[in-house]
């Protein structure tokens, strides 16, 4: 190993050292069984907080560290007060999350009922850039010192795995930083696959290129890109940004937006023939570079003990690049011990599309499928059908699951395996104005705990955006602008200039809130039982009269749907009914068929959680009605579960 604390070519890295003696934390039997909670590290912790939140071992964290001096958020007295376009200009850069930060918050994280941490990317940043996100990346073998180091890094992943908590990293193949500029610093644009000339490598953030297009010298290490075997100009595309984000081959080979897109390797480009992924994956050859990036990132595997990848832009790369890098890192992962290592690919474009890109790839699992969000949402808010299984349609959130076999999946629990589910994240991608799930009205605020339990409780592998515990309701309530949109999504819960809210100052890790509190109880039962993570699912028919025939899957009525919505979850002769209430206004009884061999009339079924202030567990009895069935009550914008 070199005597420089971080590596400038992968030469010096040691893989045997790395490896040696060292015992790898296992992967998990099924990540169904994990709860995930996405943080963007820059908006999460600076570790200077106090009150409202305890450390890891259950003690109150308080003001006698004189390093603390950030206090709890209180509604009544700090929402609103920051200057607003100052206060937006502040979430426009960094603000100062670190992950010393984060590890200060892994009690918190752990009473939430969170089994694995996604973080969003730590790399080294381009230099001088305001690439808080971390998309940006300059050095792909260090952190940004923003964040902290290395080191520090590699501690987190330790006492996060010490907590029982796993550790995914967000990473990038598709693209660098903004690390070189093309000739004359012009802003090119793809044209018909033109290669554009370029004038040399970024100094740091706005410098014209004064560094040579080719191998730099150690001098320049705070510019260009890192590791050396990056530097080759064989290493980019060079082809302009993206204009025609659904046109092929374009959305592959042009830059996204300024950020350099690499040249992951010799692939089809005919665009009769873009729907076919078989060949296009046959007669694909890796590039250099896809072989260095992923040494690059089976390195951080052996270096930090990390537990599974979250692979950003999947569209944008070759089905065969993404292949190529799935199996290589699933192949090294194995030889450390982590048998079930998981990539989730960041995967645009329709359902149909993800599930033959997960096929043809290796990917584990796939998020950013653009109807399921949209759908899990507005499901909830009652704007859209729950489905119906009485006909092929596949408008409604249960479909998604049900029809499996019009996506040539022969199982229903394909999706459940294969499907991050989420309705909060930091991109939005395809919203033009955007805004949290509580952001757009205090109605909406309030059905937080039916999202979540729909979330936690359905198909699929929850994932919860980091403040919806807290109710964050960051939104763009500007007209006739939408730039920078996506800040609104990205508030920091440590205050800070950009505090949730409006606020500046006070930090948001209250472990008394009451939707942080509903999804720890809800994370519990989940643990506790298998049904809810791993079941089959169907969505159930209700009754208000609870006659026969008078049983139905509701549906919207003049695009509204204020009514209950329940499923149930099967497993191994289990059955756990679900059902939320997307009326805010009343809670609602009805009667909610259940299936009559688990559940013959005369049985019994208990109550074991709700979101009723004076819910105690009761027990229901299983009436002969539709076959079978159970009268619930369901509080406003509640949620129960009965097992």
């Amino acid at each position: 190993m070199s005597k420089n604390p971080v590596e400038r070519t992968l030469r010096e890295i040691d893989f045997p050292k790395l490896v040696e003696g060292k015992e790898f934390y296992p992967s998990p039997a099924s990540w169904e069984d994990e709860v995930l909670y996405f943080l963007f590290l820059d908006r999460f912790s600076d570790g200077r907080e106090f009150g409202g939140f305890s450390g890891l071992d259950g003690t109150p964290v308080d003001q006698a560290d004189p390093d603390r001096s950030t206090p709890l958020f209180s509604p009544l007295e700090d929402a609103g007060t920051a200057e607003r376009d100052a206060w937006f200009q502040a979430g426009r850069n960094w603000c100062g999350g670190t992950i010393a930060g984060m590890k200060d918050k892994l009690g918190y994280l752990k009473r939430l009922g969170i089994t694995a941490v996604w973080i969003s990317p730590v790399f080294r940043q381009v230099t001088g850039s305001s690439d808080y996100h971390g998309y940006g990346i300059q050095n792909f073998l260090d952190v940004d010192p923003h964040f902290g180091t290395r080191e520090e890094l590699k501690d987190f992943v330790r006492a996060a795995h010490h907590s029982g908590i796993r550790v995914i990293l967000d990473i990038i193949i598709n693209h660098a930083g903004d690390v070189f500029a093309y000739e004359g610093n012009m802003q090119y644009t793809y044209q018909e696959g033109r290669q554009w000339p370029v004038q040399g490598y970024r100094r740091h953030s706005g410098d014209p290129g004064s560094l040579p297009f080719a191998m730099v010298d150690g001098e320049s290490a705070e510019g260009a890109v890192w590791p050396v075997e990056l530097q080759p100009e064989s290493t980019w595309t060079r082809r302009g940004e993206i204009r025609r984000w659904d046109s092929f081959p374009e959305f592959l080979d042009g830059d996204f937006c300024t950020l350099k897109d690499v040249n992951l390797g010799d692939a089809l480009k005919d665009p009769s023939a873009a729907w076919d992924l078989q060949r296009r994956i046959r007669e694909f050859r890796p590039s250099q570079a896809l072989r260095n990036m992923t040494e690059i990132y089976q390195f951080w595997i052996a270096f930090a003990d990390i537990d599974g990848y979250r692979l950003d832009t999947v569209k944008h790369m070759e089905p065969g690049a993404v292949r190529f890098f799935v199996s290589a890192m699933h192949e090294f992962a194995v030889s450390l011990g982590k048998e079930n290592f998981t990539i989730i690919g960041e995967i645009t474009g329709g359902r149909s599309h993800a599930t033959a890109i997960l096929d043809t790839t290796g990917l584990d699992a796939a998020l950013g499928i653009n109807d399921m969000p949209d759908k899990l949402e507005f499901m909830v808010k009652g704007w859209r059908s729950p489905g119906n299984p009485d006909t092929e349609d596949q408008e409604g959130y249960f479909d998604l699951f049900r029809n499996s076999l019009l996506d040539n999946k022969s199982s229903r629990q394909w999706f459940g395996s294969h499907v991050v589910t989420m309705f909060d994240d930091h991109d939005q991608v395809g919203v033009q104005h955007k805004f949290r799930f509580a952001g757009d009205s205090t109605r909406s605020e309030m059905l937080l705990p039916a999202a979540l339990g729909l979330n936690l409780a359905s198909a699929g592998i929850p994932c919860i955006y980091y403040g919806t515990e807290q109710a964050f309701n960051g939104a763009d309530h500007r007209n006739g602008d939408d730039s920078y949109s996506d800040v609104f999504l990205r508030e920091c819960m440590f205050g800070g200039a950009f505090g949730s809210r409006q606020s500046a100052g006070r930090h948001f890790f209250d472990e008394a809130h009451p939707v942080y509190r509903f999804i720890s109880r809800l994370a519990a039962l989940r643990r506790e039982h298998m049904v809810l993570r791993r079941g089959r699912q169907y969505l159930r028919q209700v009754s208000a009269t609870g006659f026969d025939g008078d049983f139905y899957y509701p549906q919207p009525v003049d695009g509204q749907l204020h009514w209950i919505i329940a499923w149930s979850r099967i497993f191994a002769r289990t059955e756990c009914l679900c059902a939320i209430n997307t009326d805010t206004d009343r809670a609602i009884t009805v009667y909610a068929v259940v299936d009559s061999t688990i559940h013959p009339p005369g049985s019994t079924m208990q109550c074991l959680l709700s979101t009723a202030e004076d819910f105690q567990p009761h027990v229901v009895t299983v009436e002969a009605r539709q076959g079978s069935a159970v009268r619930i009550t369901v509080p406003p914008a509640g949620f129960v579960v009965y097992g």
